[in-house]
């Protein structure tokens, strides 16, 4: 089953020094950024603020203070960015007593779909549910409701998609079959916001990302872009070798290496020019007479970057 491409170009998401109060709390602040086509991984911890951020880009909260636009328009005061919107809410919101087919259908109705009960089939299909299975959402698996949740997003054929946490209680196969979901409808022009607080998934949902701490935008961009803007401290790269100490004495001396550290695993090579000592390492243990198994970099994944941008300076 291939999903329906949009019929007109997705909308672009902007937040201009966008801040949200609830009472005394401030839950964002003054955040900006722009949103295009494609996949967009909003990353942050529990409670940074994330699903505020969701909320306001649907309109279903407005902003203290700023601007939000879907496109050209308030999502808050237009009423027509509702039907190029799909939201998957991180709470359940389903009615329990309903089956899936019914329940989907029913948001086909809301959204005027024509044809309803067919649009509910074909969004039940794509996420890999029986649209004439008879029982109650209330039997279903924490899984299979995040999967309901996802086809009533898309029985409108919305050209926004944006999914809170949309992966919690998946299997490891419906997280792979979701994702790539997530990826054909961002290649096939729609702007899919996914927000997520596990790092190895946002590594796999997209490489744009942006990191929200604290309600405050802490870094966006790819995540190996923002790890390179890191210059204020050292790359960190892992060198596995049968010699380290001799290895090790010599790579102390030249000038790209800022430390090195020994431990069981072999060295531990601290630095401020990756390329240089990528290049080096190898003629080096070979001028040497020591045998090389592996150069791996410690900084190139997400959890380092998240500890970087929200831990303490």
């Amino acid at each position: 089953m291939t999903v329906t491409t949009p019929t007109v170009n997705a909308a672009t998401i902007r937040f201009d020094e966008v801040s949200r109060h609830f009472g005394d709390v401030v839950a964002v602040s003054e955040l900006s950024f722009e949103i295009g086509t494609g996949v967009t991984a909003l990353l942050g911890p529990n409670g940074a603020g994330k699903s505020t951020v969701l909320r306001l880009m649907c309109g279903l909260i407005a902003p203290t203070s700023g601007q939000v636009c879907v496109g050209d328009r308030n999502p808050r005061t237009d009423v027509s960015v509702a039907r190029t919107c799909g939201l998957v809410p991180q709470q359940d919101g389903v009615f329990e007593r309903m089956d899936a087919a019914r329940f989907v259908g029913l948001a086909a109705r809301l959204h005027q779909v024509p044809e309803p009960d067919a649009a509910a089939r074909r969004a039940l299909d794509i996420v890999e549910l029986d649209p004439d299975d008879p029982r109650g959402l209330d039997t279903y698996s924490k899984g299979m409701r995040q999967r309901v949740k996802l086809a009533q997003a898309l029985v409108h054929d919305p050209e926004v998609l944006v999914l809170d946490e949309p992966l919690t209680g998946l299997d490891p196969r419906q997280r792979v079959s979701m994702i790539a979901l997530f990826h054909r409808l961002g290649a096939e022009g729609r702007c899919v916001v996914v927000s997520s607080h596990v790092l190895d998934e946002v590594e796999r949902i997209g490489s744009r990302i942006l990191v929200v701490a604290q309600g405050r935008l802490a870094a966006e961009g790819d995540f190996r872009d923002i790890r390179a803007l890191m210059d204020d401290r050292p790359h960190r790269i892992r060198v596995a070798v049968d010699d380290p100490r001799r290895l090790g004495a010599a790579l102390l001396t030249h000038a790209a290496v800022s430390a090195v550290h020994l431990d069981a695993s072999g060295l531990l090579v601290e630095t401020s020019e990756v390329a240089v000592l990528r290049s080096t390492i190898a003629p080096l243990a070979r001028d040497l007479g020591v045998r090389l198994h592996e150069v791996s970099a410690l900084d190139d994944d997400l959890e380092s970057v998240f500890r970087y941008l929200v831990g303490p300076r």
